[in-house]
């Protein structure tokens, strides 16, 4: 139970990764605030944490507008009275080729991968600042280091969280503030299942490991990050990926 009392609030957590994060804190001992645009599916993913004995509320959130942020961490600390964990993870795509690439697809992907990020790490700074205390963890991507095709605004979204991240490392340490963020290679998702055999067989011939990693993979990193285990890594950027990118 490595993180037993701990308050974590994690955003696109209703589904897939964000999801799996939510579970395995909560298996440690965390409780947590799962916030997501999808209210439905953000409660059904509280219930399953409380069924595991800790506790857990549904957060409706869109990461892109300030004021539903501010609301969603005043609603976490009146029911969890304080903040130890913030993962920002919530995400999207909107993918084509740069020439094709529509400037409302820019922006939404920006908006919600990156400037989401930033409003969730204002207000939970806000908060671990006056704790003394706090982890942020962000969930950027293999692509903010490789470059993808058809990705240009989400690799650019992943770049700029790892920029994100660093600073508020350097800013916010002496208020015993970590912020770390991880990398996440080609993950098992519902994404990945539709895909033909062949084109899973030829995605994982770019990695030296043979194999897509799980979302319990970037779970364990998280887990680590979160804990006391990484009282001395601030800064610093996690790749999951098995030997994809090195």
């Amino acid at each position: 139970m490595r993180l037993e009392g701990k308050k974590a609030f994690i955003t696109g957590a209703a589904q897939g990764i964000g999801k799996a994060i939510a579970l395995g804190m909560a298996k440690e001992g965390a409780d947590i605030g799962v916030a997501d645009v999808n209210i439905e599916s953000a409660g059904k993913t509280a219930d399953e944490i409380r069924a595991l004995g800790v506790k857990s509320i549904a957060i409706r959130l869109d990461v892109s507008r300030q004021n539903e942020v501010s609301s969603a961490f005043e609603m976490f600390t009146k029911e969890f009275g304080a903040l130890d964990i913030l993962v920002n993870n919530a995400g999207i795509t909107r993918d084509n080729v740069l020439l094709r690439m529509k400037e409302e697809d820019w922006d939404a992907v920006l908006s919600i991968n990156l400037k989401g990020s930033f409003l969730c790490s204002k207000e939970a700074v806000k908060i671990m600042a006056k704790q003394r205390s706090g982890r942020i963890i962000s969930i950027s991507s293999v692509v903010a280091f490789m470059g993808n095709p058809g990705q240009v605004n989400y690799s650019a979204s992943k770049a700029g969280l790892i920029g994100l991240t660093k600073t508020i490392a350097k800013e916010y340490a002496s208020r015993g503030i970590r912020a770390n963020a991880i990398a996440p290679g080609f993950i098992q998702t519902a994404m990945t299942d539709v895909l033909s055999e062949a084109v899973k067989e030829e995605m994982k011939k770019a990695i030296p490991l043979g194999q897509f990693g799980t979302p319990e993979d970037v779970t364990n990193a998280v887990i680590f990050l979160a804990s006391r285990e990484a009282d001395y890594i601030t800064g610093q950027v996690l790749h999951i990926n098995g030997g994809m990118y090195m």
